[in-house]
C-alpha cells in the first residue's frame, strides 16, 4: 500500500524501495514506481531531477532510516528484553510477512548493494549510510541490554549481516527455514554477551529482589 497520507514525492520513494525489495534495481523501472505510486508520470522528472539514480538512492536512505526507526519499537515490545528476544522480533518482520503473503521479501539496502552493475558509485554510498543508520540503533539497544558498548558495535554488524545473508537464502529456497535457523543459533551467542553486572541486575528485577 502506497499510504494516503503521503504526498506524490513520499509515495515514489516507498513504492521505489517495494519494488527494489521484490524486483532488483535493474528491474525496477520509473515508469514502474509512478504506477505503482499511482503519481503522474511527469511528475518523476520533478522530484527526481537526477533521474533513476536519485530515486533508488532516495529509496535506500529511506529503508536504512525505517529499519533503524523499528529498532526501538522492537526493543519496546519485549515483555523481557534480551539481546535474543531484540533479533528475533527483527527476524519476525520476515517470517510474519511470508505467512501473510506466502513469499519472503528481500531488503532494498541489500538489492541495491548487490546489483551494483545497475547502479551508480553514489547508491553504494546511499548502502553504505543506511547500514549504518540500521547499525547505530541495534547497537544502541544491545548497550542498554547490558552488552558493552565496544562488543554491541560489533554484534549490530553481526546481527544485520546474519540476516541479510539468511534473507537472501529464505528467498532461494522459498520459505523461512533461513531466517528460523539465524535466530535461534545466534541468539545464546547474543546473550552470552551481556555483562555479568547487568545480567544480574535484569534478573533481580524481574524476580523483585
Amino acid at each position: 500500500m502506497t499510504g494516503s497520507r503521503r504526498g506524490p514525492r513520499e509515495r515514489m520513494v516507498f513504492s521505489a524501495a517495494q519494488l527494489i525489495r521484490r524486483d532488483g534495481v535493474g528491474a525496477t523501472g520509473m515508469r514502474d514506481v509512478a504506477a505503482h505510486a499511482e503519481a503522474p508520470r511527469g511528475s518523476l522528472q520533478h522530484y527526481f531531477p537526477g533521474g533513476k539514480e536519485q530515486l533508488v538512492n532516495e529509496a535506500v536512505a529511506w529503508a536504512g532510516r525505517y529499519a533503524g526507526r523499528r529498532v526501538p519499537r522492537f526493543l519496546a515490545g519485549l515483555a523481557e528484553p534480551t539481546p535474543s528476544g531484540l533479533f528475533a522480533a527483527m527476524v519476525r518482520q520476515w517470517t510474519d510477512e511470508y505467512e501473510t503473503t506466502g513469499a519472503v521479501g528481500g531488503c532494498p539496502v541489500a538489492a541495491a548493494t548487490v546489483d551494483h552493475a545497475s547502479c551508480g558509485a553514489s547508491t553504494r554510498e546511499a548502502a553504505a549510510a543506511a547500514f549504518a543508520n540500521w547499525r547505530q540503533p541495534v547497537a544502541e539497544a544491545l548497550a542498554e541490554l547490558g552488552v558493552p558498548t565496544g562488543r554491541a558495535e560489533s554484534l549490530a554488524t553481526l546481527m544485520i549481516s546474519s540476516l541479510e545473508g539468511a534473507i537472501i537464502m529464505a528467498r532461494a529456497e522459498g520459505g523461512t527455514g533461513p531466517l528460523t535457523t539465524v535466530a535461534r543459533e545466534l541468539g545464546p551467542l547474543l546473550d552470552a554477551a551481556v555483562s555479568p553486572a547487568d545480567d544480574h541486575r535484569a534478573t533481580a528485577g524481574r524476580d523483585g529482589v
